[in-house]
């Protein structure tokens, strides 16, 4: 497997270019099975998740095209999907369990074929997860579900039809699929308690352009309008908020000073609130973000929650930061369950962080020391990858394929700012 090595110490100086969101990237690009015209995205990250998805929707029938490959250029960052000749309507276990988002398909194919077979999901072992309230969800827009040998099997023959869908408790997942699903269900649909992350709002816009009725969108409540059919259209994804907090704490963390290009100051707030109260300087100028390390770094308490509240995959991010922060921080975790598995890892390196139960708390230390340790999933990796850079000494990190479903060429970002950074490909 590859690994990231790493000699910290070095104070990061230098402009980044933000990526296209990957989690809303991979809801977008589901969305072309409700259509047979074509759909384009633009600014699509390039990110083994994002192939994953590929995978998919051509193993489902979808044509797709990404226009070249490469360092950043706009035609690279092109995905074109026509879904006109869908004939498989299985998503299979080894596909699926390589990414949770996979589940994504099962709105969109049942809703426009009155079919879906998908494997149970996998991804970052980070918590239970549960898909329960994909499938009440589509059960009260009228389809019927089945499970047998590790596959959600869903059937609506005489189509979906509109229903009012109350969640329980906030599931982007959950609030996607739906979405998706009554774009075409007959009737309205009002679905309460839904997620409101930036995200869900892009999926949203998009599907309006193609002729979808939705309302609400940014808000807790999302009506719907079922229509009979979707059309083409071309979106661009938005900007990585989690990628934007990632690099600005880079710069904090190595007392450095980072430029970060194509982020959205409304989405990116609550991110950079948490981060100036530790110890930086954000300013913006449009769609550009400076970020600088300001004075000495303090400790600060962090809950993370539901947008808009501070999100959970900032959190082992903004831990790497807090264990070099001067006093105690507690960190409350309340959306997953297994997600301080990056905290033994961070303590092999000088942290000192204990954990009970959803409640972090994080004495600070002086500095990092380098040390071999394992990423255990996506942003656990971040977070070693942040302290690696202002260790002393050299830091290897092992199982970095994480780090690639969700960071496009993270390694050469950080090297252009005056990392010194590089990858072992093994």
């Amino acid at each position: 497997m590859d690994k990231i090595v790493i000699h910290g110490g070095q104070r990061l100086s230098g402009s980044v270019r933000i990526s296209g969101a990957k989690n809303a990237a991979l809801p977008l690009m589901a969305a072309s099975l409700l259509t047979k015209d074509e759909i384009e995205l633009d600014n699509v990250p390039q990110l083994s998740d994002i192939a994953t998805m590929s995978h998919l929707l051509i193993n489902h029938g979808v044509k797709l095209s990404i226009c070249g490959t490469g360092g950043y250029d706009a035609l690279k960052h092109r995905v074109i999907l026509k879904a006109d000749t869908i004939t498989n309507f299985r998503a299979p276990y080894d596909i699926v369990r390589k990414m949770r988002a996979s589940v994504l398909v099962l709105g969109p194919l049942l809703a426009r074929f009155g079919r879906a077979e998908v494997s149970m999901p996998g991804g970052c072992a980070i918590g239970t997860r549960p898909i329960d309230m994909h499938l009440k969800a589509m059960q009260a827009l009228g389809a019927e579900i089945y499970l047998h040998d590790g596959y959600i099997e869903a059937v609506a023959p005489n189509g979906l039809h509109g229903a009012e869908i109350n969640f329980e408790v906030v599931s982007v997942g959950a609030t996607e699929n739906a979405l998706m699903a009554a774009t075409l269900a007959s009737g309205k649909t009002i679905i309460r308690n839904a997620a409101m992350e930036p995200e869900i709002g892009d999926l949203a816009t998009l599907l309006n352009k193609m002729g979808a009725k939705i309302s609400g969108i940014g808000t807790s409540i999302l009506e719907i309008e079922g229509v009979l059919e979707l059309h083409s259209a071309k979106h661009p994804v938005i900007f990585d908020r989690i990628e934007a907090g990632t690099y600005a704490v880079a710069a904090v963390i190595t007392g450095g000073e980072l430029t970060l290009e194509n982020v959205d100051p409304v989405f990116f707030s609550n991110i950079a609130d948490k981060i100036i109260e530790v110890g930086a300087s954000i300013t913006y100028d449009g769609n550009i973000v400076k970020v600088s390390a300001h004075g000495h770094r303090k400790s600060i308490d962090l809950v993370t929650g539901p947008y808009p509240a501070f999100p959970t995959d900032m959190q082992a991010q903004l831990m790497a930061l807090l264990a070099i922060s001067e006093g105690t921080s507690t960190i409350t975790e309340n959306i997953f369950e297994n997600r301080y598995m990056h905290v033994p890892e961070l303590n092999r390196m000088g942290a000192n962080i204990i954990t009970k139960g959803g409640v972090a708390t994080v004495q600070g230390v002086s500095h990092f020391y380098g040390a071999e340790v394992m990423a255990t999933d996506l942003r656990a990796s971040s977070s070693l990858v942040l302290a690696g850079l202002s260790a002393s000494g050299e830091t290897i990190i092992n199982r970095v394929y994480h780090l690639d479903r969700g960071y496009e060429k993270i390694e050469d970002k950080l090297a252009k700012c005056g990392a010194k950074i590089y990858r072992v490909i093994s």
